[in-house]
């Protein structure tokens, strides 16, 4: 499996990188299989870099701000008005309730039929896990200030022996049980750190900062972390200063338009273990 960061700009598109989107593919039943979680604004622009946008076989949202669901507006006009027709799957759409009628009313569409001519829309069910090709995603509810957010758990079996290569996608959350949850034992987590330490630790319930990120990472026993979701105006140096502090695997920051394989992780101690 390998991990594209199409956008990892934290809130709104920032000069080098569009808002949320990351694009995970992986080789089944001789061919390439791709999905992206999340598709914020500014992102469907640089996905083309990366693929044929009708090689696209599921959209997986983890809420509907958006920095992480708003360019479907723009993938629904490339589907709806491709000249001589869109060649592509009808593609599915999975998301919180609800998404149809809200993706509807940004583009100032009735939600019937809406955009149901070009999206299957499917709506997520808390831990039931869903497949596309090689792809298991299971949802989890985290923390966040919206009717339903999620993590994203990805799994992979690669290889003769099905080994499983895990990769797990925070969304945006606070620290919260259902965090680790979806991240225990996980190759990579690809972990939102929106928060500055010492800056903006008096604001709960809607993002980590590092330390919080890299806490998450330990109790977790992920093998190895990219941060993420970094607003312009937040240090990078300061969240991974912090995380470091309490996570000793493997640490970097997203970059956009690097792609990492998710690659299976040694087993690591956990809270628990210590």
């Amino acid at each position: 499996m390998e991990l594209t960061i199409i956008g990892c700009s934290g809130s709104f598109p920032g000069p080098e990188s569009p808002a949320s989107c990351y694009l995970l593919s992986a080789e089944h039943e001789g061919r390439t299989w791709r999905i992206i979680l999340d598709l914020g604004n500014g992102a469907l622009g640089k996905l083309q870099q990366h693929m044929a946008l009708e090689d696209l076989d599921a959209v997986c949202l983890t809420h509907l701000h958006p920095d992480h669901f708003m360019d479907l507006c723009g993938l629904h006009v490339a589907i709806r008005w491709r000249p001589g027709g869109w060649p592509g799957k009808h593609v599915p759409v999975y998301g919180p309730t609800g998404t149809d009628e809200r993706i509807a009313s940004a583009y100032g569409l009735e939600t019937d039929p809406g955009m149901h001519p070009d999206f299957d829309f499917r709506d997520w069910r808390s831990r039931t896990p869903e497949t596309v090709g090689p792809f298991t995603i299971t949802p989890v509810p985290v923390r966040h200030p919206i009717e339903e957010a999620y993590a994203l758990r990805v799994e992979v079996a690669e290889g003769a022996g099905g080994e499983v290569r895990t990769l797990t996608y925070s969304g945006d959350t606070d620290a919260c049980e259902g965090l680790i949850e979806a991240s225990r034992g996980a190759d990579v987590l690809l972990c939102e750190a929106a928060f500055e330490d010492g800056r903006d630790d008096h604001l709960e319930g809607v993002h980590l900062n590092g330390r919080r990120a890299g806490l998450t990472g330990a109790e977790a026993g992920v093998g190895r972390m990219l941060l993420t979701h970094i607003p312009v105006w937040t240090s990078q140096r300061t969240l991974l200063d912090k995380a470091r502090e309490v996570y000793d695997g493997e640490l970097a920051v997203a970059v956009a338009g690097v792609t990492y394989q998710v690659e299976p992780a040694p087993p690591r101690r956990t809270v628990a273990d210590a």
